[in-house]
């Protein structure tokens, strides 16, 4: 029976590409790729299991494994798999050049001002009045914005429709409904 080559799970599997150049892929489920793809904020109970799949003969599984520990590097656990773990310079080269293991100022996700994280589709009401740039709009303390979109390059924004108008909205004006 296939399983997630990280969790082991059997449910909701999906072919998972691997970054940078795409040739790469493994078998994963749902509820790692979401996390992997910082769509949800990381479990670290769910991936004690990569104390196991790091050791995986396949070199694209240990590339995701130590992404993923050097993620979760502040768990003591994650921190002495670091140290056990090896991968030779050209996987270690591979791994690193997506500089998804690094810690940022964030997590990856669009927060709200109460630090509720915002999905694409979610709708959202406005804590303050703001002037719309370019235009005579002013949108009003209160007011919802329906079916937001992300933006992706930047998690302290998100895009919606007022009065008809799209315009970006920086997250810390806006709580979810």
């Amino acid at each position: 029976m296939m399983s997630c080559e990280l969790c082991g799970s059997n449910e909701n599997l999906n072919q998972h590409t691997v970054a940078p150049d795409g040739a790469k892929s493994i078998l994963i489920c749902d509820k790692c790729a979401r996390q992997i793809e910082k769509k949800v904020e990381l479990d670290p109970n769910h991936w004690t299991c990569l104390k196991d799949s790091m050791w995986s003969e396949n070199p694209t599984v240990q590339v995701v494994a130590w992404r993923m520990l050097n993620r979760l590097k502040n768990e003591t656990w994650a921190a002495d798999a670091i140290d056990m773990m090896y991968l030779d310079d050209d996987m270690m080269e591979y791994a690193k050049v997506t500089n998804d293991h690094l810690e940022s100022d964030g997590d990856g996700m669009h927060r709200d001002c109460n630090g509720a994280i915002l999905m694409a589709g979610d709708s959202v009401t406005l804590i303050k009045s703001l002037d719309v740039k370019g235009s005579s709009v002013q949108a009003k303390i209160g007011t919802a914005v329906r079916n937001i979109k992300l933006v992706h390059d930047n998690t302290e924004q998100i895009e919606g429709k007022i009065d008809g108008q799209q315009i970006v909205i920086l997250t810390k004006y806006v709580k979810k409904s």
